[in-house]
């Protein structure tokens, strides 16, 4: 099976429900939030964590970079957006399937960068 690796910058809230879910799941949309929004390089994924989160109080003021692997066959179905430059390429899920793109994630959601913005004041243990 040909698998791929997908990236997800995410804040402290959102960090804090996938290490509640054993690191195997993204949590639910919320109601405002149509989308999911994986990207497909580490690049893209660390511009959002360490230039927007690190500096959005409903992000905890941190902003980190998941890594996980999907087989590419389940996700040839969404295609890539192109957003911005040429590292700008992420998929679009639909909240209504972020259960089922869930369960393709094999192995675990790795938490392979992180960056802290002035205002944030807790522990970091990322």
């Amino acid at each position: 099976m040909e698998t791929r690796i997908l990236y997800r910058p995410v804040g402290l809230f959102e960090l804090q429900l996938i290490r509640a879910s054993d690191y195997v799941r993204f949590p639910p949309r919320l109601p405002e939030q149509p989308f999911f929004y994986p990207v497909l390089s580490f690049e893209y994924a660390e511009q959002i964590a360490r230039d927007w989160n690190t500096r959005d109080e409903k992000s905890g003021y941190i902003g980190a970079v998941t890594r996980f692997k999907m087989p590419s066959g389940y996700l040839e179905q969404f295609p890539e957006q192109v957003v911005g430059g040429l590292i700008h390429r992420e998929l679009w899920i639909p909240a209504e399937e972020l259960d089922s793109f869930n369960r393709q994630i094999i192995g675990i959601i790795e938490i392979v960068a992180a960056y802290y913005g002035e205002q944030f004041d807790g522990e970091r243990e990322w």
